[in-house]
């Protein structure tokens, strides 16, 4: 059902489908960077969890490491949106 429909779009490109395939590549890029940064930072918080049930002295350096590598997840998947918009405002 699908190679036919790709088949047809092949058969009859023009500047209007670049675009089109364009900023459906940035919405499955943009939706594919949230996720990422979902599954990452719930490992991050996970494994921290973890480590405290492990050793509860070491829970304020685990709270602080947890942070900061929950926000490197979520700035990656930050620029991965910011590139898809990039995408979207060229076409």
């Amino acid at each position: 059902m699908i190679v036919p429909m790709l088949l047809q779009a092949a058969g009859e490109f023009n500047a209007s489908y670049t675009g089109a395939w364009a900023m459906m590549g940035a919405a499955i890029g943009a939706g594919l960077a949230a996720v990422g940064a979902g599954i990452g930072i719930a490992g991050v918080g996970g494994k921290a969890v973890e480590a405290m049930a492990r050793q509860p002295e070491m829970a304020g350096k685990v709270v602080t490491q947890g942070l900061i590598f929950a926000a490197l997840v979520e700035g990656a998947a930050l620029i991965a949106i910011v590139v898809a918009f990039l995408v979207v405002g060229k076409f």
